[in-house]
């Protein structure tokens, strides 16, 4: 216990305590960070040898939902363990991950991997902020060689100025919600979800953000001075320089070529010639070690490409397909193209390609999220795929993995603000975007070719959204260049991918990911202004497609019948064991959801039955008053009147006085089970019973 140390801040009002020593012992490193009653640990950990093969940076970034945390035992009835990773639980992970993974050499061949365990929740201060302060803490005292540490905070509004970490109840009225990730001075991730927010009101935001990024930083910086351990030295993975320039020298006509064309088609032959023609002449050189040389003399083929790339747009303003910094590729749209879907559109830039499909369903269709922190249900889903062959690979096809899971959740992010509410559109909208082509900037293409698929729907989105990749390019002296809607070589060798999505009128989703260590306020400032001309000029050409939500759904989409009943009737349409329900169910093959205030949606892909149903809830619900009339079923014989069934599950009593206007001196003379009769209210009693009458009504009594 004497290694035990504690260390504590205020960061917004609420103390940040950092505790090590105590956990998890046999990691490079380990930390408890506490914010609030939000707590987790985090654990770094680097192999000492490196992983034979391997021709990228091994770094694994586990973020693992505990529902103990909140007290909870997992939902399903069968399955009690942790399993696979949740959306959100991945999507948090991919958080940590985007602002650690900059700050590494990612010539690093030595496998790291941190891993963030969540051992309480408060549901006021967010798992996922504490796990990346915890994670950069846990990094900046270990041995592991990084360039940390970074913080992270989320930015909310509250009477129009910029809140430093909102607690949760408070960020659903909030114009924006950032979560920010950054070293001293510099922004590294954000993340970031807004209601068509005004680009000035983000900058202000993240300038805020910038200020608590700092302190934590600062925090950090002392808990590392006080018992960080000294930086190992790390296993890079680069050539020579002697091999570097042999390399170099040998295939110097071929490098620039291949990587400066305006034909995408003829960069890649060039490119696949190139390295197929240095792998040719390692392994006729090196034999011995032709595997390990000819991944060498790749890296030493990207090196120089990469100083070509820098030189040229930072020296001569060229890109490397010939296009001015702020021009976006060529665009085409297309909508309607699939015949039975209920919306569908092709949106293409460059030789990026997104085909969306929008499918409309019953309220009853939502997805129920269960985790850690909350269960809700999702009336709006988003999803992303990327086979393959978008990008000429072959590889098996598996599940999405956590960058199709990351870009599904940005589209998403992007449309929360604008879709329409339940009550005015009560369908469940599922929207799944394939990618059939991809070269830069596809989660963008993903967006636009969303919006475009809900138009063709007829969804009333209160807006048209679209949106833009920007690049960096970074020169030693810090001065840089933006690049807007980056491909391949340009998400390859530019500094950052700066993705924002929105309307007209203001930002609605954001993510940035870099390969720098951050950037500076002016670079974000400039980016978003860039970015918001590009944004409005997609926008133009998206709108000369389709600018408004078609008039009438799809004739393949079920329509939606709404009524609103006494609550208290609910049970009367359920019925017992959910024996009413399920009858007209069966019987008219529409789906009924009910919800607790009474509200019932009635979803039917035969317009027919769905007023059938619509009208056998109605008489179920019905509230009868007295003079209404009715043709009753009689039901039973009394010998002081009979019971007739006005509507389904409504019974009232004809007195035998009410039967005819002369004397009725028994019933059973008057009237048979079965009889239909037409009766009237008389009146309801102070009981709720109805009494009814034939009298002065068309009936054959007598």
């Amino acid at each position: 216990m004497e290694k035990v140390k504690k260390f504590e801040t205020e960061i917004a009002g609420r103390k940040l305590v950092v505790e090590t020593g105590l956990l998890a012992n046999q990691a490079n490193a380990s930390v408890t960070v506490r914010y609030g009653d939000t707590m987790v640990l985090a654990t770094a950990v680097m192999s000492r040898e490196s992983r034979e093969g391997m021709n990228y940076f091994p770094l694994m970034v586990d973020y693992e939902e505990k529902f103990y945390a909140s007290g909870k035992i997992k939902g399903s009835r069968f399955i009690k363990r942790e399993g696979r990773p949740t959306d959100e639980a991945v999507l948090n992970g991919r958080l940590i991950d985007r602002t650690l993974r900059p700050l590494f050499n990612q010539q690093m061949r030595n496998e790291v991997q941190v891993i963030v365990t969540v051992l309480s929740i408060d549901q006021e201060n967010d798992p996922a902020l504490v796990g990346a302060i915890a994670a950069s803490t846990a990094l900046a005292i270990s041995d592991i060689p990084w360039s940390g540490p970074i913080a992270a905070v989320r930015v909310g509004e509250k009477d129009g100025k910029p809140v430093i970490n909102p607690k949760n109840g408070e960020k659903e009225n909030s114009l924006y919600d950032i979560f920010a990730c950054g070293i001293e001075g510099k922004i590294n991730m954000i993340e970031t979800g807004a209601k068509e927010a005004e680009e000035a009101k983000i900058f202000e935001a993240l300038s805020e953000g910038q200020k608590a990024i700092d302190q934590i930083v600062g925090f950090i910086k002392n808990i590392q001075k006080e018992i960080g351990k000294p930086k190992t030295e790390a296993i890079l993975f680069l050539p020579d320089e002697n091999f570097k320039k042999e390399i170099i020298e040998k295939f110097s006509e071929k490098i620039r070529p291949a990587l400066f064309q305006k034909d995408y088609a003829v960069q890649t032959k060039l490119q696949n010639e190139l390295f197929s023609e240095v792998g040719e002449y390692v392994k006729e050189k090196y034999p011995q070690e032709s595997s390990q040389k000819k991944e060498l003399a790749l890296v030493a083929i990207d090196i120089e490409m990469q100083r070509l790339f820098d030189e040229a747009i930072l020296e001569k303003n060229e890109r490397p397909d010939s296009r001015a910094f702020d021009e976006v590729r060529p665009i085409s749209c297309l909508v309607g193209i699939l015949p039975r879907t209920h919306g569908s559109a092709l949106f293409t830039r460059g030789e990026t390609q997104a085909l969306t499909i929008v499918t409309l369903g019953a309220p009853g269709m939502e997805q129920i999220v269960d985790t850690m922190e909350l269960d809700e249900k999702k009336r709006f889903m988003h999803h992303y795929n990327f086979p393959p062959f978008s990008v000429g690979e072959v590889r098996p096809m598996r599940g999405p993995g956590r960058r199709e899971i990351g870009h599904g959740a940005l589209a998403e992010k992007a449309f929360l603000s604008v879709i329409p509410d339940k009550e005015s559109f009560p369908y469940t909208i599922r929207l799944v975007s394939e990618i059939l082509s991809s070269n830069g900037s596809s989660s963008m293409a993903s967006t636009c070719g969303s919006n475009l698929a809900l138009l063709d729907a007829g969804v009333p989105t209160a807006a048209v959204i679209g949106g833009v990749s920007v690049g960096i390019v970074v020169g030693a002296d810090g001065k840089y260049k933006l690049l807007s809607d980056i491909q391949g070589p340009e998400d390859h060798f530019g500094g950052m991918d700066f993705k924002i999505a929105g309307s007209e009128k203001g930002i609605t989703a954001i993510q940035l990911d870099v390969k720098t260590d951050g950037l500076t306020a002016d670079m974000i400032r400039d980016t978003l202004e860039q970015s918001r001309k590009n944004r409005i000029e997609i926008i133009g050409i998206m709108n000369k497609t389709l600018g408004a939500p078609r008039a009438d759904l799809s004739p393949f989409a079920p329509r939606i019948i709404t009524l609103k009943i006494n609550p208290e009737k609910i049970r009367d349409v359920i019925g017992p064991g959910g024996k009413v329900i399920n009858q007209i169910i069966d019987e008219t093959g529409v789906e009924i959801d009910i919800e607790d205030d009474g509200m019932v949606f009635i979803t039917a892909d035969n317009p027919e039955a769905g007023k059938k149903a619509l009208e056998w809830v109605k008489n179920l619900t019905h509230e009868v008053i007295p003079g209404e009339v009715f043709q009753g079923r009689i039901t039973r014989l009394m010998n002081f009147g009979a019971f007739a069934e006005i509507l389904p599950g409504q019974e009232g009593l004809i007195h035998i006085s009410e039967i005819s206007e002369k004397r009725t001196e028994r019933v059973d003379d008057a009237l048979k089970v079965g009889q239909m009769v037409t009766v009237k209210v008389k009146e309801i009693d102070n009981l709720g019973r109805i009494n009814l009458t034939m009298r002065g009504l068309e009936n054959s009594v007598e």
